[in-house]
């Protein structure tokens, strides 16, 4: 039913035509690569490498150099994007500041840094010193007063229109490509798909530019999906210096893997979650040795960030958590409740982002992405002033949320009533009531919990660079904080009962609601991208809490199940299916009882398939079809009358092939007869000389007869990442399915549009 020979065909293509043209072998864009293809070629490489070893010192030492050039790509990728990664950190900590004041001493420094470097500075008045003033007090010398805030709020709003402006004019004047999160695409290409540019140097450079641009400027997203985007930028830059890599795109795809796995090792801090999240969230095609090398480019990532100290804390992470109470199996309803609301979040979040999204894409909205970012930035920055969890940026109000609270914490999420006669040691204040601070902060986080959950849902897809982890973690994070103060007040207060008898003692430190929002960070993450293991590893590398893993691992899965309860797809795999994407998920099952005559090109009332007879065309008839056709590549019979199959040609090597023949070979015209077979065929004596092509024919393409089951096909499809599969009986060609024949079929069979699956 099948044949898996190997593609013997291609193997000795750029021998036939000595390499005359830099395409040879590539792809156009927005085409499928092949996968068999490609490791056909690369065996047949690594052959010639190994037998020339063998020779001379001078191939065995260029034998060895190739060994290792991996290894170098993954060194390179680590430096590059664990530097840019610093630099960003650095650059928005400092814009985030300028929107509410500037450093005298140092223009350059943020709040923190500025006041770091004052001799005037007292640890109660730490966020308060001399050399930093806000744009009130520089423009009109006031601090206090209505003038004051109106001035400054004001102020706010003008620095984060003027970035957001900058970002969204940089990206669609220079690199439309480096807008949204990047790992929609990333999945696409990894799977096989060609994006030209959108892993470019241009791509690389504006967004690494506007990423700092839109998150500095306030708006709900995060820099950690666009930094696996910029991650695998870098990568494709140094594949490009290899020809191991920039001639074979399989290979390719191996080191954009690791790449994705460095991106997610900067994005958080987190090395070993990086290689599970580029395993199970990313990656099509992961062997062993991805999974090493992939290991290797997060290490060198995360040493390099380390050696930069962003945050000023010696650690890789922003969000380091020290909590000093154990957690109690009676919390387990309140961590199972915190995954239910992320699940639910997950699918609010989906439905609506991706049905504003399809809106932005079918009306007017989407001619004027500029003045929907500017529209979305004032309404954001007009909202989030007032309230202060939503003035400051995101990652530092998760940090305060995850925060447990100690004797020396100012926050208002602290602000407990003590009791006086207290001698305890610092670090394990027991339980306390609530004072007013913490009232206020719950009805504030209350409102910053709406106001994030809205404002997501539409800036999530915008022309600018946008991800979509901190944001989520955020609405997890205060959704988290608020159940767990109220727990932690509850056993204040009613200890007594038999739930929290066993465990919480009057005068004990029971509950840790800063745990709560840890949790609840982690169910609304996997909640909308359908992470898991990646997802508790991540977060247990990102807060330091591996003593608190069963409950992210317990609010994880349920929040996957009860998002998976209302539909299978993540955010990224729902703007893969919105945007055509010809994507095959391998999580996707096919229990439809169809076979492959239904899915078959030609149909019923169809033309006849375009094919090429082995020795009776000649060169004008192949280019004529050629040009009337769009075809990747063509069957090749033994007659139109037998339809015996003989092999498969790719268009574009033909093209080559004849173009080639044409400059290098004495009489080759336009009425000369191309032949595929071993011997020319018997030809009159005043005929033009022929083009043999047998070396462009694949001898051994992927058949399947008319009766296979397409669970089988599209098995096929998924596991070998075919482009296409004929369709023969009793060795007599009948038709051809391609990947969005497949993808058209799949689509149909779950009552979706079949013509959505084509890429605009």
């Amino acid at each position: 039913m099948v044949n898996e020979g190997a593609m013997s065909g291609s193997g000795n293509l750029m021998d036939f035509l000595d390499e005359p043209f830099p395409d040879v072998g590539t792809y156009e864009d927005f085409h499928t690569i092949d996968w068999l293809r490609e490791k056909s070629r690369d065996t047949d490489r690594h052959r010639k490498i190994t037998s020339k070893s063998k020779e001379s010192i001078w191939e065995f030492i260029k034998g060895l150099l190739d060994a290792w050039s991996g290894w170098v790509v993954m060194l390179l990728i680590g430096l590059l994007a664990g530097t840019l990664a610093g630099v960003i950190d650095l650059a928005v900590d400092w814009m985030t500041d300028l929107k509410e004041g500037v450093c005298l001493s140092a223009f350059w420094y943020s709040h923190e840094q500025c006041c770091w470097t004052s001799n005037e500075t007292t640890f109660e008045d730490r966020d308060k010193c001399p050399r930093w003033q806000k744009w009130s007090e520089l423009l009109v010398n006031q601090s206090e007063g209505a003038s004051a805030y109106i001035l400054n709020y004001l102020m706010y709003i003008l620095w984060a229109l003027l970035f957001a402006f900058l970002a969204v004019s940089l990206v669609r004047v220079f690199a439309p490509y480096a807008c949204g999160s990047g790992i929609p695409e990333i999945k696409t290409i990894l799977s096989g798909f060609i994006i030209r540019g959108y892993l470019g140097k241009w791509t690389l450079l504006i967004k690494t530019v506007t990423l700092v641009l839109v998150v500095s400027s306030g708006l709900s997203l995060g820099k950690e999906g666009p930094l696996v985007h910029v991650a695998c930028c870098c990568g494709n830059f140094f594949s490009s210096l290899f020809s191991k890599y920039s001639k074979n795109e399989g290979k390719r795809r191996e080191v954009l893997s690791a790449a994705a796995a460095a991106g997610v090792s900067v994005a958080f801090g987190a090395p070993i979650g990086g290689v599970l999240f580029s395993l199970e969230e990313v990656s099509y095609y992961f062997p062993l040795k991805t999974l090493w090398r992939s290991f290797f480019a997060a290490l060198v990532a995360a040493f390099t960030l380390r050696s930069i100290n962003p945050f000023g804390n010696s650690r890789l992470v922003l969000f380091y958590v020290e909590y000093h109470t154990p957690w109690y199996m009676a919390e387990l309803f309140p961590f199972i409740l915190l995954g239910v609301f992320g699940g639910l979040w997950g699918t609010l979040f989906i439905r609506c982002n991706i049905a504003w999204c399809r809106r932005r894409k079918t009306t007017k909205l989407g001619k004027y992405p500029v003045l929907e970012v500017i529209v979305v930035t004032a309404i954001t920055a007009i909202i989030a002033y007032p309230n202060p969890y939503t003035r400051r940026s995101t990652s530092e109000l998760i940090s305060e949320l995850f925060n447990d609270c100690g004797a020396l914490e100012s926050s208002q999420l602290c602000d407990y009533i003590n009791d006086p006669n207290m001698t305890r040691p610092v670090d394990d204040i027991p339980d306390r009531p609530a004072g007013f601070g913490v009232y206020t902060a719950m009805w504030q986080l209350a409102l910053a919990l709406i106001f994030k959950i809205v404002i997501t849902i539409f800036t999530f897809g915008m022309k600018i660079p946008s991800g979509l982890f901190i944001p989520s973690m955020a609405v997890g994070a205060m959704a988290g904080r608020m159940v767990g103060i109220g727990v932690e007040q509850l056993a204040y207060h009613h200890h007594d009962w038999i739930i929290f008898r066993n465990w919480c003692r009057p005068g004990a430190d029971c509950v840790t609601p800063g745990l709560y929002a840890m949790v609840g960070a982690a169910a609304c993450l996997g909640g909308v991208t359908r992470m898991t293991v990646s997802l508790v590893v991540i977060m247990f590398e990102l807060t330091g809490g591996l003593e608190y893993i069963v409950p992210l691992m317990a609010a994880a899965v349920t929040s996957k199940w009860v998002a998976d309860a209302f539909g299978k797809e993540g955010i990224y795999e729902a703007h893969i299916h919105l945007n055509g994407y010809p994507f095959l998920d391998v999580k996707d099952e096919f229990t439809h009882r169809t076979l492959a005559t239904d899915v078959m090109r030609p149909r019923r009332g169809e033309p006849p398939l375009s094919v090429l007879t082995q020795d009776s065309m000649t060169v004008e008839d192949v280019e004529t079809l050629i040009k009337e056709t769009d075809y990747n590549g063509f069957p090749v019979v033994v007659s139109r009358d037998s339809e015996r199959l003989i092999g498969f040609a790719q268009r574009r090597e033909l093209i080559l092939a004849i173009k080639n023949a044409r400059q290098r070979q004495e009489g080759i015209v336009s009425n000369s007869i191309m032949y595929f077979t071993e011997e020319p065929p018997e030809l009159p004596a005043n005929s033009p000389q022929p083009l043999k092509l047998r070396r462009v024919l694949n001898l051994s393409p992927f058949t399947v007869t008319d009766h296979t089951p397409m669970e089988t096909v599209v098995d096929i499809f998924r596991k070998l990442g075919l482009r296409q599969c004929l369709v023969t009986r009793s060795g007599r060609l009948l038709g051809i399915i391609t990947k969005k024949d497949v993808l058209r079929h799949m689509a149909q069979m779950a009552n979706q549009d079949p013509e959505s699956i084509m890429f605009n």
